[in-house]
């Protein structure tokens, strides 16, 4: 049987899955931050001797700009643009905040030049270039001579240029997208290079495929050489699973909420596909390449509760990560964490084990809960509370970004909770926003490394044609699709499905919306399909104006190593009923149902208050809540 093992590393947690063709095994161990590559390692021992296929989903290239940790990089550019990353577009990260700041440019003044200036003076200061010339979306061959004479110069040094990079109109967008590309190209190169050693000498793969934003698999070489491509790498994996989920249970408008312990991460899926974006700001810097739209906030298991200089309750972005960890985990932690207020309040075993050497030790969340308190004259058990409804809160905003603020109705959806915080909260959010109800999938805490084995590999690709012609449309359509089918051929994945796009606007407009479309459905139908968006995203459509095809774009697709289909029946393990633990809810203490969730059978159903524990995750029913297991193993909860 074939082994195709998936890792995905989380800001606290590595998580990892095992596909051996009969059986789904999981495993979660702490990150290692330092060099995610022996987390990696360590995940796949716990579960396995080896394996044939490696997927793998990574946050080396997000914190790498998070953390400004990237390489000393240069941009060389058209004379008199050198300023274009800070000119940008002139609009305001927050219109009534006078002191909203923006990002720095990750290329200092001193390291951008104009082409035909670059000496090898100048190329010793740094490890990057970035190389963004005007229309070379239409042109690349400039780019590529500049690319050339740094080449001859110093030979190994990584140069990214922008008509392979992201070959689209914008030129801000562009340059900031290849800005990104070459600041973490050295970093990423630099890991995957590590990770390839260390597993070979742990006997498993060095050929990587990578996980892209757009919900996809990429080759380790191409992930080395375009990282911006994977700097959603982690959370897109979680997206896949969500919608294979829904459409095994006949469900086409989901909302996927990620909560693991350093953030959280939510996606509309509308029609059995995810939301994706074509363009996105990440750390506040502009990125023009295809991901699945996921709105991140910096609330997970390991934000920090604080007290604002207003008096306030604030919890997050700030996280205690895998080391400390929330104050429970005895690591030295002494701030409280969402973590340490959902153990105080019955909602986790304090007696827990987590991986294979973690006891929590509750009385330390009791110590840094009340310490917390005392500024606020709140108790422990108050305080864990207040930090619950704080953080429902943040997560309930980015609920309503990607659904309300997007014109989508959320009451529609329902919610898909996973990671190891999500089964906690669903229920609360989605009450919250009048949800239709929560899914939380069998494996949830390692739902995004279960993804990976869902992704097919991918190509994407985009050319800017700004044309109101009709054929010039089709025929450009027809080029890019094949190019996308050769390219997936040469890394040996043979294409299952090519899917296509255009990005329309009215003749005028400054912004564009991605509509499905094929060659020869027609201007009349691709009109139609515009207009329909446009009235559902913006609350107006002018069917009556002329409408100007923009960018077009294709993706190619492989075969996943797994398919939904392939997984077995849920087989049930063990005793369901654990004990009655004493929990807080409302800020009553009530007597909760603790059962273990491997053991419970399909049509069984849980009535709250409970707690529904399994290896990886804990799952929260409120009084009145009820769950029943689906045939897939999945919790469908209603109230």
């Amino acid at each position: 049987m074939t082994r195709t093992l998936g890792v995905d590393v989380g800001g606290t947690f590595t998580d990892v899955v095992l596909w051996d063709g009969r059986e789904l095994r999981a495993a979660k161990v702490p990150s290692t931050p330092d060099d995610q590559s022996i987390g990696v390692v360590a995940g796949a021992g716990a579960i396995t001797d080896g394996a044939d296929h490696f997927l793998h989903g990574t946050t080396v290239a997000t914190n790498a700009l998070l953390e400004r940790a990237g390489a000393r990089t240069a941009l060389v550019t058209t004379p008199g643009f050198e300023d274009v990353l800070e000119i940008g577009r002139q609009d305001r990260p927050s219109l009534y905040d006078p002191e909203a700041a923006r990002p720095l440019p990750l290329v200092s003044r001193e390291r951008r030049v104009a082409e035909g200036v670059v000496d090898g003076e100048f190329l010793d200061e740094v490890e990057s270039v970035a190389v963004s010339l005007l229309y070379s979306y239409r042109d690349p061959a400039p780019e590529i001579a500049v690319r050339a004479a740094i080449r001859r110069i110093r030979p190994e040094l990584p140069v990214s240029i922008s008509s392979e990079v992201a070959p689209e109109f914008r030129e801000y967008e562009r340059a900031s997208t290849t800005v990104l590309n070459a600041y973490v190209l050295p970093v990423m190169s630099r890991y995957l290079s590590r990770l390839a050693a260390a597993t070979s000498a742990a006997g498993l793969p060095s050929d990587v495929l990578v996980m892209r934003s757009s919900g996809g698999l990429i080759t380790s070489q191409d992930a080395a050489t375009t990282p911006a491509t994977a700097l959603l790498s982690g959370p897109a994996g979680g997206v896949v699973a969500v919608t294979e989920l829904g459409r095994a249970l006949g469900k086409e408008h989901l909302i996927s909420f990620d909560m693991g312990g350093t953030s959280t991460d939510v996606c509309r899926i509308d029609n059995s596909r995810p939301e994706i974006s074509h363009e996105r700001d990440i750390a506040g810097y502009p990125c023009r390449l295809p991901s699945v739209a996921i709105h991140t906030v910096g609330a997970g298991g390991g934000s920090l509760g604080w007290i604002d200089s207003g008096g306030a309750l604030r919890v997050g972005p700030r996280s205690a990560g895998a080391r400390p960890g929330p104050a429970s985990y005895g690591h030295g932690g002494t701030e409280p964490a969402v973590t340490d207020a959902n153990v105080s309040l019955g909602r986790i075993n304090p007696t827990a084990r987590f991986g294979a050497d973690l006891d929590l030790q509750p009385d330390r969340a009791q110590a840094a809960l009340a310490s917390l308190g005392s500024h606020l004259d709140l108790g422990p058990i108050e305080t864990a509370a207040g930090m619950l409804d704080v953080v429902e809160e943040v997560m309930a905003g980015a609920i309503r970004r990607v659904s309300i603020e997007q014109g989508a109705d959320p009451r529609r959806a329902v919610l898909v909770a996973y990671g190891g915080a999500g089964g906690l909260h669903a229920t609360a959010l989605a009450r919250r926003l009048d949800m239709a109800g929560v899914l939380v999938p069998s494996h949830a805490g390692v739902f995004s490394a279960f993804g990976l084995l869902l992704s097919p590999p991918r190509v994407d690709a985009a050319r800017t044609i700004m044309t109101t012609d009709p054929n010039l449309v089709d025929s450009a359509l027809r080029s890019l699709t094949q190019m996308t089918a050769a390219d997936l051929s040469a890394s040996e994945v043979e294409p299952e499905s090519v899917s296509s796009a255009v990005d329309v606007r009215y003749a005028g407009q400054s912004h564009e919306l991605t509509v499905d479309y094929e060659p020869g459905d027609g201007w009349d139908e691709l009109s139609r399909r515009f207009h329909e968006l446009h009235a559902e995203r913006n609350g107006f459509a002018r069917p009556q104006d002329p409408i100007e095809a923009v960018t077009v774009r294709a993706s190619a697709l492989g075969a996943p190593a797994l398919a939904w289909s392939d997984l077995p029946a849920v087989r049930p393990t063990g005793d369901p009923r654990r004990r009655l633990r004493q929990t807080v809810v409302g800020g009553h203490t009530v007597d909760a149902l603790v059962v273990w969730r491997p053991a419970l059978a399909p049509g069984t159903e849980i009535v709250g208050p409970a707690v529904i524990e399994e290896p990886e995750a804990t799952t929260f029913l409120g009084p009145g809540e009820r769950g029943t297991v689906h045939e897939s193993g999945a919790l469908e909860i209603e109230w």
